[in-house]
């Protein structure tokens, strides 16, 4: 592994699972050339020596809270959705192998044909012998996003930041893609995240941040060598602190 000079020892990258799917349009499950990119920038960082922790959303397969809305019951909307974040985890896996990565695919739901069950210490020596871990099923409960997963298991592998790969290059005072007047923060307090309610995770993944005094940059996946910028230091994005 290279010695390159890095802020952030440990991370835990943030992807949805809309962005696997690309502009390939409805019904469209993976964009294999986007994937392959992705897997690119998490090589890239692991090869700096950096430990990486994976959190993969479930969007472009099923979204439990969408599902909720349409009449199906909650609990069981989510449980689906949990199941379509472990099918993009061991596409990731996959990609990433072939990659040359070593990696383990750890669930929150017990599913021991296809993956590890998560065990805090397990996961941490994964990460000490330089695995990439893919945490998938979110927190195995409903009501919780794939956000809340994120900033549980960054708290839980004590990562120095959450890198959230979104399609835009930060986080703005509205939607810049409705709003071209829309304005790019540099830097924000979680406070400022909550009071503002401007979108940046779900308030119960932000709380957990602010009380465990953990870093978030946002910034955009399709940047190429954005995320190993972020995580030599570079001014990327939007840190949230």
């Amino acid at each position: 592994m290279a010695t390159t000079a890095v802020a952030y020892s440990r991370v835990l990258l943030k992807l949805s699972g809309e962005a696997l799917a690309g502009d390939k349009g409805a019904g469209a499950v993976f964009d294999f050339d986007r994937v392959n990119r992705f897997c690119d920038e998490v090589k890239e960082v692991a090869d700096m020596g950096v430990s990486v922790g994976l959190v993969i959303g479930g969007g472009n397969i099923v979204r439990g809270s969408q599902l909720s809305k349409n009449g199906m019951d909650r609990v069981t909307a989510d449980y689906m959705g949990m199941l379509g974040t472990v099918i993009n985890a061991l596409a990731l896996q996959d990609v990433l192998e072939r990659k040359g990565l070593d990696t383990r695919v750890m669930t929150a739901i017990r599913m021991e044909e296809l993956a590890e069950p998560y065990i805090r210490r397990r996961a941490l020596r994964h990460l000490e012998v330089g695995r990439t871990v893919i945490f998938a099923a979110g927190t195995g409960n409903p009501y919780f996003s794939t956000d809340t997963a994120a900033a549980l298991r960054a708290i839980q592998i004590k990562a120095d930041v959450i890198i959230k790969a979104t399609s835009v290059d930060g986080v703005y005072t509205a939607d810049p893609k409705k709003d071209p007047a829309a304005k790019r923060y540099d830097s924000l307090s979680y406070r400022e995240v909550m009071v503002s309610e401007l979108g940046v995770m779900d308030q119960t993944a932000v709380t957990l941040c602010k009380e465990n005094s953990l870093p978030l940059i946002v910034l955009n996946i399709h940047h190429e060598g954005a995320v190993a910028s972020a995580v030599r230091g570079e001014r990327v994005g939007t840190i949230v602190r």
